[in-house]
C-alpha cells in the first residue's frame, strides 16, 4: 500500500534537487505525471502507480537502495569521517541520505562491500548465528603450508576468549610470496591478518571476492560500482 507524496518531496528524495529546486523545475514545467505536465508542487502523488517523469526521463520511487562496491584501499568503511573518504561518499548516485556500508573492511583491504539502507537485510548477513561465508583473495610474505591448511581447518584462537570457526584455506601458488583464497564464516577486526599472524605469515594484499551468494562483479575497477540485479538480490535474501 503507498502512502501519497507530495510530488516535490518525490523529486527531491529521488535526487532531482533540493525541495525549492525542484518546486522552480515543475512550476517550468519539466515534470509530467501519466504523461500529463504538472505545475504544482504540492500535488499528492501514488509512488507506486503514478508515471513520473522529469525531462522525459522517467523516475521511479525507491526507498531502499542495494550498491555493490568495489572498495578501493584509502577509504574507510564508514558513513563519515572527519580524516578519510568513506565508502558511502563513493556512491554519487545515491539517492538516500541513510546508506551505510554491510560490515566493513579495512582501510588497505580492497573488494566487495554492499552499501545500503536496508537494516533487516544488513541484519541478516552480519548476525553471528548465520554464519555468512566470506571469501578472500591474498598475497602472503611466505611460505603457505599443508599444514596452515590443516590449521585453518581445525579454528585458530585469536583471543583468550575467541576460536575462529573451521575456515577453507586455499593454496593457489606457494612459494616465498603466496597467492591464496580464505574463506571464513565470521567477521572479527583484522581477522584474516590475525589468522596469518597467528601462523607467522603477513597478509599484504587482501582483496574480498564474495560475501554469502553475493559475489564481486570483477569488471568494476576499485572504487566503481552498481546496482545489484533484481537476481542479485534475491539470491542475497534467500528468494532464489
Amino acid at each position: 500500500m503507498s502512502t501519497p507524496v507530495r510530488l516535490d518531496k518525490y523529486l527531491a528524495d529521488m535526487g532531482i534537487g533540493t525541495r525549492s529546486e525542484v518546486k522552480t523545475y515543475i512550476r517550468k514545467g519539466r515534470v509530467k505525471i501519466n504523461g500529463i505536465i504538472v505545475k504544482e508542487p504540492d500535488i499528492k502523488i501514488n509512488t507506486i502507480s503514478s508515471e513520473v517523469y522529469f525531462d522525459n526521463e522517467p523516475i521511479v520511487y525507491e526507498t531502499v537502495e542495494y550498491y555493490m562496491l568495489n572498495k578501493p584501499a584509502g577509504v574507510v568503511s564508514a558513513t563519515v569521517d572527519n580524516h578519510c573518504e568513506t565508502v558511502v561518499e563513493l556512491i554519487k548516485s545515491g539517492r538516500n541520505k541513510d546508506l551505510f556500508p554491510v560490515g566493513r573492511l579495512d582501510k588497505d583491504t580492497e573488494g566487495l562491500l554492499l552499501i545500503t539502507n536496508d537494516g533487516d537485510l544488513a541484519h541478516r548477513l552480519l548476525s553471528p548465528k548465520k554464519h555468512v561465508p566470506k571469501v578472500y583473495y591474498a598475497r602472503i610474505k611466505g611460505m603457505v603450508t599443508k599444514e596452515d591448511v590443516e590449521t585453518f581447518r581445525s579454528g585458530i584462537q585469536l583471543d583468550e576468549d575467541f576460536i575462529t570457526l573451521p575456515a577453507r584455506l586455499d593454496i593457489l601458488e606457494a612459494g616465498d610470496i603466496s597467492d591464496i583464497k580464505v574463506t571464513i564464516y565470521e567477521g572479527k577486526f583484522h581477522q584474516v591478518k590475525r589468522m596469518f599472524e597467528a601462523v607467522s605469515k603477513e597478509v599484504l594484499y587482501l582483496k574480498r571476492l564474495s560475501m554469502g551468494e553475493l559475489y564481486l562483479d570483477e569488471s568494476l575497477a576499485p572504487g566503481e560500482y552498481r546496482k545489484l540485479t533484481e537476481y542479485e538480490l534475491n539470491k542475497l535474501k534467500g528468494n532464489e
